[in-house]
């Protein structure tokens, strides 16, 4: 990040540099290297890092990383561009962001980018269907952030440094991470006070941005777990704040992209589900756990919860270790079931959101992302 006396000066630069603008989810990735969120990244991967990252799920220093940070670029924009220069990146609004010094311009292989990262080259993911949609050249460079984007969610948003003073305010040593894409139901309220039992805060970290077709809208999101929170956590014993990133749907190299930004941030562990960060049927269920055997090196205890389901029998949520009763007392927390319910203005059933939860869904005429 440039220092606040520097700023003016960068903004005057900028008016005689190349502006490459660039969509809402770059500038939010041009951001998040800015304040630490990807951390150790001081900017978009050059050639090497890509092809060591993607192959070796590693940088080249041997940290681990598992997930390309790329800069693709237009044939038109490439042909005022060398390397050295120091580009504009500007958001969709042709508002300046940062500043980008062009290390490297190089080529690539979207199909060998697609497979290495989604483990598939079928244009029904959405991580493969947006490479196969990229520019065929990338940058690579150093970026300086001159100032950040406007943001609607702000009062939920926290710096990584931020939290981290938080979490010593509140004199926490532990903290469990949780990602999310959903609107909380009970199995989630139920994997999150499980892991509490053991560390002494929990800190709730929403996606917002980019996401596919059918998921749940940020406001939602956002709404929904305000409401959890007010009504069922203990105040100093939970912090909620935003990732503004999209999610790339990659399975378990998502996963542990997912664990080492919740570091960052100042976790100390990490929940980690069935099928985290999946889509469709590309990832065997426990995939996103299994990798963690490859990181011994990672930084930040992973924490594994197998499936989880509501038992009319035992009068709560239990998960196959716990449970003794059989599938015909189980109500499964079934995304499609909950969707189609919203969809015809029901109520989701009460073993499956809590109430206040229930009644932020039902506010919404229009809940999902179209």
């Amino acid at each position: 990040m440039l220092p606040e006396d520097k700023r003016e000066a960068a903004l005057q630069e900028a008016k005689d540099l190349f502006w490459l603008r660039v969509s809402d989810e770059l500038v939010r990735d041009v951001e998040n290297i800015a304040l630490g969120a990807f951390s150790p990244l001081e900017g978009f991967m050059g050639r090497n890092v890509l092809d060591s990252v993607t192959h070796k799920n590693r940088l080249p220093s041997d940290l681990p990383w598992t997930i390309p940070i790329i800069l693709d670029v237009t044939e038109q924009s490439l042909s005022q561009l060398k390397q050295g220069d120091t580009v504009v990146i500007a958001s969709p609004e042709n508002t300046p962001i940062a500043l980008l010094v062009v290390e490297e311009v190089f080529p690539y292989d979207k199909k060998e980018l697609a497979q290495q990262v989604y483990g598939t080259l079928d244009p029904q993911h959405p991580g493969v269907a947006k490479t196969f949609a990229m520019n065929d050249h990338m940058l690579g460079g150093r970026i300086s952030l001159i100032q950040m984007s406007s943001d609607e969610f702000g009062r939920f948003r926290l710096k990584p440094v931020e939290t981290r003073v938080l979490f010593r305010q509140k004199g926490w040593r532990s903290i469990v991470g949780f990602q999310t894409r959903n609107i909380p139901h009970l199995g989630h309220e139920y994997v999150q006070k499980t892991a509490m039992t053991f560390v002494d805060g929990l800190f709730i970290n929403p996606v917002i941005g980019r996401k596919k077709a059918g998921d749940f809208k940020d406001e939602v999101i956002l709404e929904a777990y305000d409401a959890l929170i007010k009504n069922y956590y203990l105040r100093d014993r939970a912090v909620m704040a935003i990732l503004r990133t999209e999610m790339r749907y990659a399975g378990p190299k998502e996963a542990i992209f997912h664990a080492i930004v919740r570091k960052n941030f100042g976790c100390t562990h990490f929940i980690v589900g069935r099928d985290h960060a999946g889509v469709g049927k590309y990832y065997a269920p426990y995939a996103a756990q299994d990798i963690f055997e490859e990181f011994p090196d990672l930084g930040i205890v992973p924490l594994f919860f197998k499936s989880f389901f509501y038992c009319e029998r035992c009068g709560g949520v239990v998960n196959e270790k716990t449970c003794p009763h059989d599938a015909s007392h189980h109500i499964d927390f079934s995304g499609t079931g909950l969707r189609q319910k919203l969809s015809k203005g029901e109520p989701p059933p009460k073993e499956f959101v809590r109430p206040e939860v229930a009644d932020v869904l039902l506010k919404w005429k229009d809940p999902f992302v179209g």
